[in-house]
């Protein structure tokens, strides 16, 4: 599994969770059997470098988004 994410956003203890989360994920899909090979690859893209809807997304705006509020 490769994933995405917003540089910055994510501290090194959430991304760990996301590697486990996901792994136990496909885990419970494929059988425990399949451990050994689920791989999670994490790749950080620059902030603002990322666009969505036309508009490059910021890890201020990611963090705001999280947040509850608005991002601007």
């Amino acid at each position: 599994m490769e994933i995405h994410l917003i540089e910055n956003v994510f501290n090194p203890d959430q991304k760990r969770q996301i590697i486990q989360k996901l792994s136990d994920t496909m885990v419970s899909i494929e059988g425990e059997n399949m451990r050994g090979v689920s791989w999670v690859k994490i790749s950080e893209v620059t902030s603002g470098e990322w666009g969505i809807g036309g508009q490059p997304l910021t890890t201020e705006a990611v963090k705001d988004l999280a947040a509850g509020r608005k991002a601007a």
